[in-house]
């Protein structure tokens, strides 16, 4: 079905209530497994309608914050998902006390119940009105961003627009661009530091009330983290910085030799060419069209995905007035339908989309038709995003459809992006694990440490002319602080698995390509870890595993540096 035929009905709460609580009940007074099995997999059921119509309320909403509608809808998500959530909640700690659960394991998987065990844990009933005070704040801290709108040569403009002059090649251009990004932030500076104080209360609250210290554990729990803690993303984040910072650095001061800057400041960034980044050659539609006739030539597989995306209009690209920043993923369980939403600017990133988004897109496709329980529809998130990662680097064949003569400039940038994003992701991860273990900060002490960050993942980088960044502000603009705490260290622990299959990929593109199959095929059957391993890569959390994927992955930079 197309996503505009797609119908949106409120759910009905009460209704939802009622029957959940009659399936706790035939749960617990089940007089076998079959009984138990059956009550579950009706609550699967409802669990499916439900979140279509969240995901539904939220895609139209994100589309065109300003239709009030939709803007009441998903007001209503964020009132009533904690009530929801916990209803659900009660249905898994039903199944978690079964007498049947030993033959339940058996037939649903072990898995199953570590991971409900996680999500019981970190969540109450007691914790119902401060989930749904958490849900406004965030929501207030989306319509703030959403709003953001800049004066740009006689034009108003969404703030996500600025990205094509943030690349300029035309130095003055690229400061003027970070500069009226900064006057926004400037001027609502209270406003996010309000928001964020109140959050890093609100979750550490939150954690209190269910026995945590505070919300890392918690956090981790509430991400389903079944395989690995705090103290292994904290050797991740020394391995980054023992690793791959100094490649980095190399890279960067390359760059701004390349460029022809003495120092590399934050405005400078993001230029990897003195005549300006690649672009794609096409238009938005042009784009979209070459994407689709990627997918279709890359194998059987992801050729019948595209053209299930293509034929059910399951994508919103273009920016617009109103509509909220960024882009995503999303699913209809309903329909088995993935969703792909962005923002195209004009520049490489709307190709990044079509790759990275499409990877995510392409994975639930897979999993939803496998007849699988929800649970296991989805790994976890740094595997999620494996899936996406990777995707950006296995269409490398296909590049040359939207890059032509410049192929080789837009592969160089991407893996030498790619490489640098790693570092200023485990600065966002260390800036939270911070902030959550020290709620007391004010806002200027958070500032400071945000600046001493910089300092230790990306010591090429100078700040010292722009207002607001110099001042230690830039972490307000990196949403997942606000909206998914401590979902940001999987973007780097993926990252580095999908080097693991870039890698592979040079030696080998067919045994790169079945290994990523095998690894999308897990869906969440797996832990990360094991997902890893059974595709024939190194888990990146363990010592030394990133050795060798960055060394192959230098050499490759070396190469493609001199043909561009």
């Amino acid at each position: 079905m197309k996503f505009k035929d797609m119908v949106y009905t409120r759910p009905d709460i009460e209704k939802i209530k009622a029957v959940l609580i009659d399936l706790e009940k035939r749960i617990l007074s089940a007089q076998n497994e079959n009984e138990v099995k059956e009550a579950y997999l009706k609550s699967e059921e409802i669990s499916r309608e439900y979140e279509t119509m969240c995901s539904l309320a939220y895609v139209r909403h994100t589309i065109d914050t300003k239709n009030k509608f939709y803007d009441e809808e998903n007001s209503f998500f964020d009132k009533n998902g904690p009530l929801v959530s916990d209803m659900f909640r009660k249905i898994n700690l039903a199944l978690l006390k079964s007498k049947f659960r030993p033959i339940l394991e058996e037939n649903f998987g072990k898995l199953l119940f570590t991971n409900i065990e996680l999500m019981v844990k970190s969540s109450s009933s007691e914790t119902v009105e401060q989930r749904a005070k958490e849900n406004e704040l965030m929501s207030e801290y989306q319509r703030l961003f959403a709003s953001a709108s800049v004066e740009w040569e006689g034009k108003t403009i969404p703030l996500p627009m600025l990205g094509i002059y943030k690349q300029s090649a035309d130095r003055n251009v690229r400061k003027k661009a970070f500069l009226k990004d900064a006057e926004f932030f400037s001027a609502n500076k209270k406003e996010f530091d309000r928001l964020y104080n109140e959050l890093v209360k609100n979750r550490n609250c939150q954690a209190r009330m269910l026995g945590y210290d505070n919300f890392i554990q918690m956090g981790y729990d509430r991400l389903g983290r079944n395989c690995y803690g705090p103290d292994e993303v904290a050797d991740f984040r020394n391995e980054i910085v023992s690793l791959i910072v100094p490649a980095v650095s190399e890279l960067k001061k390359a760059q701004a030799e390349r460029i022809g800057v003495e120092k590399l400041h934050l405005y400078d960034n993001d230029l990897m060419f003195k005549e300006g980044n690649v672009k794609p050659t096409g238009s938005a539609d042009e784009i979209l069209s070459s994407g689709i006739k990627m997918y279709k030539e890359m194998s059987d597989r992801t050729g019948e995905f595209i053209t299930f995306m293509e034929k059910n209009e399951l994508f919103d690209l273009l920016s617009s007035a109103g509509k909220a920043p960024g882009g995503y993923c999303t699913e209809f369980p309903t329909y088995k339908a993935p969703f792909i939403f962005s923002n195209f600017n004009g520049t490489s990133a709307d190709v990044d989309v079509l790759t990275h988004e499409a990877g995510h897109a392409f994975a639930y496709y897979t999993a939803a038709r496998k007849g699988l329980l929800s649970s296991y529809i989805s790994p976890t998130i740094e595997a999620c995003e494996v899936h996406s990662m990777s995707m950006e680097f296995l269409t490398m064949p296909w590049h040359k459809e939207f890059f032509g003569d410049n192929t080789d400039r837009y592969e160089y940038f991407h893996a030498a992006d790619s490489l640098n994003f790693i570092p200023y992701g485990c600065m966002v991860d260390e800036f939270q694990h911070i902030m959550y273990e020290n709620e007391q900060l004010t806002p200027g002490e958070r500032d400071e440490i945000w600046l001493s960050l910089e300092k230790k993942y990306r010591p090429h980088l100078h700040l010292d002319d722009l207002p607001f960044y110099s001042e230690g502000g830039g972490w307000q603009r990196q949403l997942h602080i606000y909206m998914y705490p401590l979902y940001y260290i999987d973007y780097c622990m993926a990252g580095a698995v999908a080097f693991g299959f870039f890698a592979e990929s040079i030696k080998d593109r067919q045994k790169a390509m079945d290994k990523y199959f095998t690894f999308v095929d897990g869906a969440g059957t797996k832990t990360f870890e094991e997902l890893v391993r059974d595709a024939g890569l190194p888990v990146p959390y363990e010592k030394g595993a990133l050795k060798n994927t960055v060394d192959t992955i230098r050499k490759w930079l070396t190469v493609q540096e001199k043909k561009v």
